[in-house]
């Protein structure tokens, strides 16, 4: 399995430093074949070549096994005309990406929870609110007068169906139940669509339970009763917040894995950003693009049967656990001493 890594801005140089030493210790461990190479993206090809996403680079996705993405500080860039375009969004609409996997686990003395978190969020990833996603030309948000600003939001019936997929089949290995969160009693047109196509697909899913719940009750149930979750299927913007909300719930953002997969890519990203004030201090915690990393391992070996990636993501995903139970182990973050190539060493002498 060949991975290509786009180290990103900010924190990202650091915690995709420490997420390849850990995938190669697990290759060092198990002989699974995985081979690395870097390229620029962000600010550092910016600099170099006038573009935060080189075109060689986004020729060369579709080549590899795999993708590993560092945040990106897009909120930094220059005008798409000067060179910015935001990676994470190309990514997804370029080679359509249409899923965004999200799991949360609490975990002992991290969490904030009275009750325990495990679920999964599989957000819609190629359309909704998003402005810099959801028009085929020109932005999704245009101002008419300099008081007046507006924002459409693009949902079709293609893309509610398939990411609704991604859900049920989820659900089906694990606790057999789909959350669909929407807000369509106030939008009713574009979320009573999504709820329709939704529902469509549970027809085909008779051994999966389907329950609805609007997102402020969602946001509240996360909080009061996750133990009622299973797998939430959801919107862009619902997705986005609500996995946020969930993974800091579990014990912290940093521990939030996060893949974005279609067909034939999948791109592991952690689910923070990029971080710029700690940039450079070996302070950052590494976990959550450690644990996107496995998911990646374990989505590419569910899709070619290569049973020693998907049981190696399973070993990375227990070395994390059993580092995070150690309190010297842990980030400051997560009120521990350690910096993020020493989170990182730990991890892969967990998988040695």
């Amino acid at each position: 399995m060949h991975i290509l890594a786009l180290p990103g801005d900010g924190i990202g140089p650091e915690i995709t430093e420490a997420t390849l030493a850990v995938l190669a210790a697990a290759e060092a461990a198990m002989g699974l074949g995985l081979t690395f190479e870097q390229r620029d993206i962000g600010l550092a090809s910016l600099a170099a070549q006038g573009t935060t996403l080189p075109p060689e680079v986004m020729a060369r996705i579709p080549q590899v096994d795999g993708v590993i993405l560092g945040p990106v500080s897009h909120y930094d860039y220059p005008a798409r005309a000067e060179g910015g375009i935001n990676p994470s969004a190309e990514l997804r609409v370029a080679f359509e990406l249409y899923a965004n996997i999200r799991p949360c686990r609490s975990r002992p003395e991290l969490t904030v929870l009275r009750k325990p978190m495990d679920l999964v969020i599989v957000r819609e990833n190629t359309e909704g609110f998003y402005a810099d996603r959801s028009m085929f030309a020109g932005p999704g948000e245009f101002m008419p007068d300099p008081d007046s600003a507006f924002a459409m939001r693009k949902i079709t019936a293609k893309a509610c169906a398939r990411v609704a997929r991604v859900a049920f089949d989820l659900a089906r290995g694990r606790r057999q139940k789909v959350t669909a969160v929407h807000k369509a009693n106030v939008l009713k047109l574009t979320d009573g669509l999504f709820l329709r196509e939704v529902r469509k697909v549970a027809e085909a899913y008779p051994d999966v339970t389907l329950d609805e719940l609007i997102v402020d009750a969602a946001a509240a149930a996360l909080i009061r009763s996750p133990e009622r979750f299973d797998v939430v299927v959801t919107t862009n913007m619902f997705g986005d917040i609500l996995s946020d909300e969930a993974s800091e719930l579990a014990g912290s953002l940093g521990l939030g894995g996060s893949i974005n997969r279609g067909d034939d890519i999948c791109v592991a990203q952690a689910q923070h950003g990029s971080a710029p004030d700690i940039a450079g201090r070996d302070v950052a915690n590494p976990a959550s693009l450690i644990l996107s990393a496995a998911m990646l391992l374990d989505w590419r070996g569910r899709r070619d049967g290569d049973l020693r990636l998907i049981e190696a993501a399973r070993r990375i995903e227990t070395a994390v656990d059993q580092v995070l139970d150690m309190p010297a182990e842990r980030t400051r973050d997560l009120g521990g001493p350690s910096g993020t190539a020493a989170f990182g060493q730990a991890v892969s002498r967990a998988l040695a």
